[in-house]
């Protein structure tokens, strides 16, 4: 979601009132030709913003509210549900998990004689300490979307937006939203409207309010058949993905054969 430039140029006064273009792009890391060109645009991009914050110590999601487009991230953040945590922790991180967990099969010690299939890890000794790896991850940006969707939100967020439902999907299918469509995305679900961001990578979820440790506690919660269902389904669409990666591959080196 590009922010007027005037806008954008006002906003910086305000925050580094005696620093130069260069000191600017020096402290936030971006290069000086790259903001040259979204000035000269007229349009700055909201990942400008949110790296120009960092630099002068101003957590992102207050600075992208001053503008018009973010207005929507103003005010008190919510908190991100427990499916909306769950989303964004990695399928390898889901994986370990059931491993440190020691999932029983079917029959086994855990489903039989007192065993502790079913209940959650925060109700078990514990396994060791664990770390998660910081959204994104790979699907990120799909999990998100799939924890919050209650069947007709990508026909709310088309509606609302105008954009086609087969544009909205493919972004999805890339595991990429633009801000906006994060924004009206999380809207359209009633949700904390900083998740999406956090989902897409541009604010971390520590800058989005989110509890330190939540997603670990969230993953705590969890009962051995619904991290086990869900690690599954999350195979399921990545096998799937590489099936795709695959025949697509295939149909590649057959075409350069025929090249010769």
């Amino acid at each position: 979601m590009p922010i007027p430039a005037k806008a954008f140029q006002r906003w910086l006064h305000g925050i580094a009132p005696d620093a130069s273009t260069s000191d600017v792009c020096r402290a936030a890391g971006i290069k000086r030709s790259t903001l040259a060109q979204q000035l000269v645009r007229g349009k700055v991009a909201g990942a400008t913003v949110v790296s120009v914050s960092r630099a002068y110590n101003i957590n992102p999601v207050t600075a992208l509210a001053g503008f018009d487009d973010f207005r929507q991230l103003a005010g008190p953040p919510l908190q991100p549900t427990r499916s909306e945590l769950v989303s964004q922790i990695s399928t390898a991180d889901l994986l370990r998990a059931l491993l440190l967990r020691g999932v029983a099969e079917p029959g086994g010690p855990g489903e039989s004689g007192g065993g502790a299939a079913g209940v959650p890890l925060a109700g078990r000794p514990d396994p060791g300490p664990t770390v998660l790896v910081p959204p994104p991850h790979a699907t990120s940006v799909r999990d998100w979307v799939e924890a919050i969707d209650d069947g007709e939100l990508r026909h709310r967020v088309s509606t609302a937006t105008g954009i086609a439902p087969q544009n909205y999907s493919a972004q999805l299918t890339a595991n990429r939203l633009t801000p906006e469509l994060a924004l009206a995305t999380a809207l359209a679900a009633g949700v904390a409207a900083s998740g999406g961001l956090v989902a897409t990578g541009l604010i971390t979820e520590a800058e989005a309010g989110w509890p330190p440790g939540a997603r670990q506690a969230a993953l705590d919660t969890m009962t051995d058949g619904e991290l086990t269902t869900l690690a599954g389904e999350r195979l399921q669409t990545l096998g799937r993905a590489l099936r795709r990666q695959e025949h697509d591959q295939e149909r590649t080196d057959k075409i350069w054969e025929n090249l010769g």
